[in-house]
């Protein structure tokens, strides 16, 4: 197909919660005086480079430009000229925002509060309350939803809510790239759980090393002898499976294995077609991306007679059903994440450069009893 540290300062594991390993992009300024004073750049100045209109330049950096029917190509210069001169929007603001509260924010992009310890967001949530009160910071948690809509927006009549923070831990599925782009220009402190890419942004994000994770997994099937694989793929495009299905693709072609699932989806009906193929065809595994998938493979096996993992080997990319049989699956470090992005946001706050760079945290491999040895199944 195709280490959370203990303390600010201290380097454990693969980062360092002061400095980071991801690439930091440092602004500079620009000058256009005469030499005798610098002044951080304006609307006006990104209009000129660009060779816009300065309403052009406010649509783009305020997250509108979709709705004004602003052409990609003129959005892709606007996002050019910023980065060529620094530019940061609500230069008053982010003064203001220099006096520290000693307060961080927390905003869902939906309702997430966890109604039960199984919520998938409240090990998130725990290591980030853990350490923002070992940090001695205080939690501002931004629940306030549209009326009717079932989101929550960051901003409310032009106004940014979170600015009663100093910075803000932003996570959530329901991402509002435009609102997340609008924050970054102006200049504004957060961090985002999760990957997410927005065009002409940098933002700055702790993201699970889904990529790697998944390599692993396909290298444990080539290591128990499977040469044919298959992948069980959403019909979502997030960067969450992007991710998995980049390591997936690298595994196969750098392991020499044969991937035969290049027109499947996990539409139902085309399902049903696929498990008969895959029943009477030569492949040995497949990589399944949810568990709400792998429920539907074990449906389809077990109505064709074939078992997991005698006839047929399953690595499952998220965590295993905490029911049934125990995948070989990888873990999502929820908790370590929640700390590891407390603390990459104070560090931001002490060092504005690490406002565009990014952290991966590793997944761990979690061995199962999904995985056997290919069998020869009889034709």
């Amino acid at each position: 197909m195709l280490a959370a540290p203990a303390r600010p300062g201290r380097r454990i594991g693969p980062y360092d919660p002061r400095r980071g390993n991801g690439p930091a992009r440092t602004t500079g300024g620009c000058n256009v005086s005469d030499g005798r004073r610098r002044r951080a750049p304006n609307q006006a100045d990104v209009a000129r480079l660009a060779g816009v209109s300065q309403s052009a330049v406010s649509r783009v950096v305020s997250g509108n430009a979709a709705t004004a029917r602003i052409p990609e190509e003129t959005r892709q210069r606007v996002f050019d000229a910023v980065k060529e001169l620094g530019y940061v929007a609500n230069p008053a603001a982010r003064a203001m925002r220099n006096k520290r509260n000693n307060l961080l924010g927390v905003h869902t992009f939906e309702p997430v509060f966890p109604r039960a310890h199984e919520d998938f967001h409240f090990p998130f949530l725990l290591g980030i309350e853990e350490r923002a009160e070992e940090t001695d910071y205080d939690l501002v948690l931004f629940t306030a939803t549209t009326p009717g809509k079932n989101r929550r927006p960051i901003y409310r009549k032009g106004t940014n809510r979170l600015n009663l923070a100093d910075g803000t831990v932003l996570l959530g599925e329901s991402t509002d790239r435009g609102e997340l782009a609008r924050l970054w220009y102006d200049g504004y402190t957060f961090i985002h759980i999760g990957r997410r890419e927005v065009p002409g942004a940098e933002i700055p994000c702790v993201i699970p090393d889904y990529e790697s994770a998944t390599e692993r997994l396909v290298e444990r099937l080539a290591d128990r002898g499977h040469r044919r694989v298959a992948y069980l793929r959403a019909l979502e495009d997030s960067e969450w499976f992007l991710d998995r299905r980049k390591g997936y693709a690298h595994a196969v072609r750098r392991l020499g294995l044969t991937d035969t699932s290049a027109r499947f989806t996990s539409d139902p009906d085309a399902l049903e077609d696929w498990f008969d193929e895959l029943a009477a065809g030569d492949e040995t595994a497949v990589v399944v991306e949810t568990q709400w998938l792998v429920g539907f493979l074990e449906k389809g096996l077990a109505a064709r007679g074939l078992r997991i993992p005698e006839d047929i080997s399953v690595a499952l990319l998220e965590v295993t059903p905490t029911e049934g049989l125990r995948y070989d699956s990888l873990e999502i470090p929820r908790k370590q994440i929640g700390r590891i992005a407390v603390d990459r946001l104070i560090a931001m706050l002490d060092d504005p450069d690490l406002r565009s760079a990014n952290l991966l945290v590793p997944c761990p491999v979690v061995p199962g009893d999904s995985i056997g040895a290919p069998s020869a199944r009889p034709a």
